[in-house]
């Protein structure tokens, strides 16, 4: 297949092409060159901004095509209706953030999703991220009926990930001494690693699928303590873990997911509790645990670009002595 990719440098979008190119398939790229240039030199790459460039695109003919980076919906309905006679089927990259916090654990594709009052809204923020993520599906679908393969991806984690929100508990793990573990350690977790949603994507693009699929893992429910453990086994540097309530922890003023990555107290974690049984069904599959937590420690070890941690250092010590000499 030749595949054309709207992105494709960071992150997920880099697991993608190494996934197409391992599959045999040959790849375009089409983004600014903004994020790693030259990371794909094997690769024909086409430059340009999405929502200035795309005659960039005429004349041209794909296989398929994957939106890594859509977040305005005016700006993927440009794209699909620049490609609509140039792909045969489109991959839109979503979240689980298009769901509201109506959902509850366990809801599949069928649950509420997020609204805007005023549609026209086009500044992304915490709240309108997932909302314009709605119109953004709705934007490509409406432009390519019955072409679209929607991914709507739960916490994605893993070597070359740049939000740290994982690699924090990889990298304090690695640090040794005691180390602050958040709430109840049996709170549920769900994530995927990057290499495994592009695997299936790719897999998904080679068998013309379509629909809305949510897309995390693991198969099996997986628990905050069995992650924090797993970290500190991988790491070595004999890290031991002082689990402290969600109650104290908020009174000390942290900031759940914020200061302290993965935790959110008890009843507010639906959306990582989601049923993701048709995504299973088409073929996802995850690696073990353990084999995440190893590559993206030893990608840690050698990134160039710092590394800034979400609970400082000091904070943390504050809060394990206030913790220990508690009455």
């Amino acid at each position: 297949m030749h595949i054309l990719i709207l992105g494709g440098t960071r992150f997920l979008g880099r697991h993608l092409v190494e996934a197409a190119l391992a599959a045999g398939h040959e790849v375009t790229l089409f983004n600014r060159g903004k994020s790693n240039p030259g990371l794909f030199p094997q690769v024909e790459t086409l430059s340009g901004d999405r929502r200035e460039h795309l005659d960039a695109l005429k004349g041209r003919r794909w296989d398929a095509c994957i939106d890594t980076c859509g977040y305005i919906p005016r700006e993927v309905r440009m794209s699909a209706e620049a490609l609509r006679d140039s792909v045969g089927h489109y991959t839109f990259i979503s979240t689980i953030s298009v769901y509201t916090d109506a959902l509850k654990p366990g809801d599949d594709e069928s649950g509420p999703l997020g609204t805007l009052d005023d549609p026209t809204v086009e500044d992304v923020t915490g709240e309108t991220y997932g909302p314009l993520k709605v119109l953004c599906e709705q934007a490509a679908e409406s432009n390519l009926p019955g072409r679209v393969l929607t991914v709507r991806s739960g916490l994605i984690v893993g070597p070359h990930d740049p939000t740290d929100r994982f690699t924090y508990w990889v990298a304090r793990a690695a640090e040794g001494g005691t180390m602050l573990a958040p709430g109840n350690p049996e709170q549920t977790l769900q994530f995927i690693d990057g290499r495994d949603q592009a695997a299936w994507i790719i897999r998904m693009t080679e068998a013309n699928t379509t629909g809305i699929f949510n897309v995390s893992g693991p198969a099996s429910p997986l628990t905050m303590r069995e992650t924090l453990e797993t970290c500190t086994q991988v790491a070595g540097a004999g890290a031991s873990l002082t689990w402290i309530d969600e109650a104290f922890l908020l009174e000390q003023g942290l900031q759940p997911w914020a200061e302290l990555p993965l935790w959110i107290p008890d009843g507010g974690n639906a959306a990582l509790n989601i049923h993701l049984g048709k995504a299973q069904a088409a073929g996802l599959v995850c690696r073990p645990l353990v084999e995440t937590v190893r590559d993206t420690l030893a990608w840690h070890q050698t990134r160039a670009d710092g590394f800034k941690r979400a609970l400082a250092a000091e904070r943390e010590a504050e809060v394990l002595a206030a913790w220990g000499a508690r009455g």
